[in-house]
Formats: structure tokens, C-alpha cells, sequence
């Protein structure tokens, strides 16, 4: 699974016997959601200011299910991105990380993983490490962050990556010991401990454009997180135009309104 045993036994229940939990991110009111067998998900769901109960069960009372709650907040993306500041390790040393400095200086692409020295984690990990150049280019700085401490950070960093490893990194690793960060973003399990694979996309003046959040079996996509970052990029520069389904660089864009949209529909 995505993570150590100990750290997965709670989530591969969720095909073989779903559970009840809480996941009581704050303590204001709440809505529920019941999610039956079929469904692996855990993220935390987009939600109404009204507290509301939705049912995806599909008919069948014997049916066990998870139950998820969450609060009737309004959603992170198109908000300013909670700030923190942490320790990290990069390049080998403990660094002091704030969000918050970056903030008119560089967009950030902040990503959540459940636990270090797994298994999907370093996919994941080097794999941002390995393009980092390609996101520096662009004014883009990545951070990783795990309820790990600073020392298990940098053991697996010194660990080699044919080993289950790190290596080196180009971009730091964050530690969230408190947990903090991953409740302040949506992304804790608590009953857990550990953080979902939430990615964020923040932009220069520190509100949150895009989140993606994964349940821990399932690995994030470099390729995907470029083009999206790109077409933010792009729509930031061009206020009077918006990004279709699948745009790249390069190709063609739409008017945002009925008779400048014809265009583009015509075109392809």
C-alpha cells in the first residue's frame, strides 16, 4: 500500500471491511457524508455554508460505511493559503521554512504525503525532485510536507533511492510533527495521524488556485501539476481568457463569454 503497515492497516480496511471514523477537522459545525464500500476515497469534500448530509449509498442497508466530517467552511481554493512556519531539511541541514516569505516572489507547489520511508512516497518525492529545474524556470518553488520529524527526513535523504531512498533533494522536505499544516490544509486523517496526498498550487499573492487530494494507495501526476500551474500562470497573465480541458502552452485559449467562446468551438 501507500504506507508502512503499521500505517495502512486502518486504509486497506477500506475495501476489505469499511469502518466508522470521525475526522473532526475543527470543532465549529459539521456536515456528514456517507460513502459506501465501492467508494476508497477519504478526502476531505467540497462543501456548503448550510451543514447538509449526502448519501452516496446505493440502496443496500447492510452496507457498512465510512462517515466523514467535515466542516461547513468555505472551500480552500480561491482563499489565502493558511500560513505556517516549520522546520525542514534541504540539502542536507535543518532549515526554517515560512510560507508566507514567498509571497509576491514565487508561486509554490506544497504537496502532503503520508509517512516517510514507504513505498508510493518516493515515487512521488523524487520524481518532483527530478523536474525542479523545469518548475524553477517558471518562478515556482515545490515543498514537501509529512508528519515526519527533521531527523527522520534526513535519514531517508541519506538513504540511497535503489535502496528505498531519497537521495538527494532539490526542493525541502517540511516537518509537521504537530500536525498543524496538515489540519490547517484539510489534509489530516486523525484517527490516523498521518496526511492524505493533498497537493496545493499557490500563487504569488498566496491564495490557493488548485488542490488535488488523493487517498494514500494512489500517486500524483509531475506532468499534470506542470500543465495546471501553467494554465494558471497563463490565465493570470491574460485576465480576459480562460484555459479549455487539456490546454498545454502554446494552444488555443477561449473568451469567457458567448460570442468570443464560438471561436474556439469553431476552431477545433
Amino acid at each position: 500500500m501507500a504506507c508502512s503497515a503499521s500505517a495502512t492497516a486502518t486504509t486497506l480496511m477500506a475495501v476489505s471491511n469499511p469502518k466508522s471514523f470521525s475526522a473532526n477537522l475543527t470543532p465549529s459545525s459539521s456536515q456528514t457524508l456517507t460513502i459506501p464500500r465501492s467508494f476508497s476515497g477519504l478526502r476531505k469534500p467540497l462543501h456548503s455554508r448550510v451543514p447538509r448530509s449526502i448519501s452516496f449509498n446505493r440502496g443496500s442497508h447492510s452496507r457498512k460505511a465510512f462517515v466523514v466530517k467535515a466542516n461547513s467552511v468555505a472551500p480552500l481554493v480561491g482563499n489565502k493559503a493558511p500560513d505556517f512556519e516549520a522546520e525542514a531539511v534541504f540539502d542536507q541541514e535543518f532549515i526554517n521554512v515560512k510560507l508566507s516569505e514567498y509571497i509576491g516572489k514565487k508561486y509554490v507547489i506544497l504537496f502532503f504525503y503520508p509517512l516517510d520511508f514507504t513505498f508510493v512516497c518516493p515515487t512521488e518525492i523524487t520524481a518532483f525532485s527530478d523536474r525542479h529545474a523545469e518548475f524553477e524556470k517558471i518562478n515556482t518553488e515545490i515543498l514537501g510536507v509529512s508528519i515526519d520529524s527533521v531527523f527522520s527526513h534526513l535519514a531517508w535523504v541519506q538513504t540511497d533511492r535503489k535502496s528505498g531512498g531519497l537521495g538527494d533533494l532539490n526542493y525541502p522536505l517540511i516537518s509537521d510533527v504537530t500536525k498543524s499544516i496538515s489540519k490547517s490544509f484539510g489534509v489530516l486523517i486523525p484517527d490516523q495521524g498521518i496526511a492524505l496526498r493533498g497537493l496545493f498550487i499557490i500563487d504569488k499573492e498566496g491564495v490557493i488556485q488548485h488542490s488535488t487530494i488523493n487517498n494514500l494507495a494512489i500517486g500524483r501526476s509531475v506532468d499534470e501539476t506542470m500543465r495546471t500551474l501553467q494554465a494558471l500562470q497563463y490565465v493570470q497573465e491574460n485576465p480576459d481568457e480562460v484555459c479549455p480541458a487539456g490546454w498545454k502552452p502554446g494552444e488555443k485559449s477561449m473568451k469567457p463569454d458567448p460570442k468570443g467562446s464560438k471561436e474556439y468551438f469553431a476552431a477545433i
